[in-house]
């Protein structure tokens, strides 16, 4: 059983086995958001992902990055990435067309953020969500 549901651009369906998030800027914060605080939240949720789910493949949705106009720290320009860091581990149908659906799936871990905390589905998924070339990042996988 999955968690959620997503119907891509392509028109496939893929199925969330498995959502961890949390609050992108959670706990004490040193300093304030900005573009080098942003890119290393971003390379330990890869680090992350990579960790949970070994051997599976691993793509960061760019996440939008908004530049309010506030006052320029020692850091650089004031950088908000959205309020929740998403890890997910998604499934779907096989995509070599000889592999039998009985035995082989195909899968990807995808890190993205949002506004809300909400699991995504068919009818509120980010855009970028749903854009993600699940055939050429992908990969299948014998259970």
């Amino acid at each position: 059983m999955s968690l959620a549901r997503v119907v891509l651009a392509s028109g496939r369906a893929v199925h969330l086995a498995e959502l961890r998030m949390s609050s992108t800027y959670g706990g004490p914060l040193e300093g304030y958001p900005c573009k080098p605080l942003n890119d290393h939240k971003i390379q330990w949720l890869l680090r992350a992902a990579r960790q949970t789910y070994p051997g599976a493949p691993v793509h960061l949705i760019p996440p939008p990055r908004e530049y309010p106009d506030q006052y320029a720290g020692s850091f650089g320009p004031v950088e908000v990435l959205p309020a929740v860091a998403c890890l997910g581990s998604f499934r779907s149908d096989p995509l070599g067309p000889a592999h039998d659906h009985a035995r082989y799936r195909s899968r990807l871990t995808v890190v993205w953020f949002q506004p809300t905390p909400r699991p995504p589905t068919d009818w509120d998924a980010e855009p970028a969500l749903r854009d993600v070339p699940w055939e050429q990042l992908a990969e299948d996988e014998q259970f």
